[in-house]
């Protein structure tokens, strides 16, 4: 079985650009991960109008883009439904500064909570435990990277938020989100 893989994040970023669409990766990663958290069911196509909607005022995405997204939501899906840790946001690679890393989680994170929100999902639908999920997560989307601060101990804690953040992802979807169905056993008779 291939295992399936996006490019890696400058060029995502690149093919976006060069398609003049406003959105990073990590925007684009980060609301189809928080509407398949949110409860969308990626088979029934809907992701794409509401992705063209927030992202290009309802226009379509060029083919290249459109491709990228539709590989982002299939790997985001596979890993969420899986349900063990194997999700992983769209970031920047390490060798990227730490400014733009810090930069593309934020951008990530307010995406996700977007993503979450178009599908509907309110506060009065959510456990207690749901509700603080994204009550951190709202706090974190407004972080930043002080650059007065220890560089090392801020890349630190940005791998401990990244960490916090998709552990948030996972748990609001195990809440929210569409369950993998068993297969069904053949009926012995």
């Amino acid at each position: 079985m291939n295992q399936v893989t996006l490019p890696e994040y400058s060029k995502m970023a690149s093919t976006l650009r060069s398609d003049s669409l406003a959105v990073t990766p990590a925007e684009m990663h980060g609301l189809l991960a928080g509407m398949l958290c949110g409860g969308l069911d990626p088979e029934l196509g809907t992701w794409m109008p509401m992705l063209y909607d927030y992202t290009n005022d309802g226009a379509g995405w060029p083919h290249e883009s459109k491709a990228l997204a539709a590989t982002a939501v299939s790997l985001a899906n596979s890993q969420l439904a899986a349900g063990q840790m194997d999700f992983e946001l769209l970031m920047p690679d390490e060798d990227e500064s730490l400014l733009d890393r810090g930069d593309a989680l934020s951008e990530w994170v307010g995406a996700f909570i977007a993503g979450i929100g178009l599908v509907g999902v309110t506060a009065g639908k959510l456990s207690d435990d749901a509700k603080e999920v994204l009550t951190d997560l709202t706090e974190i989307a407004q972080l930043g990277i002080d650059e007065d601060d220890d560089m090392e101990e801020q890349a630190l804690l940005l791998e401990q938020v990244i960490e916090h953040v998709r552990v948030c992802a996972m748990t609001l979807h195990a809440e929210l989100g569409i369950k993998a169905q068993p297969e069904e056993k053949p009926t012995l008779h």
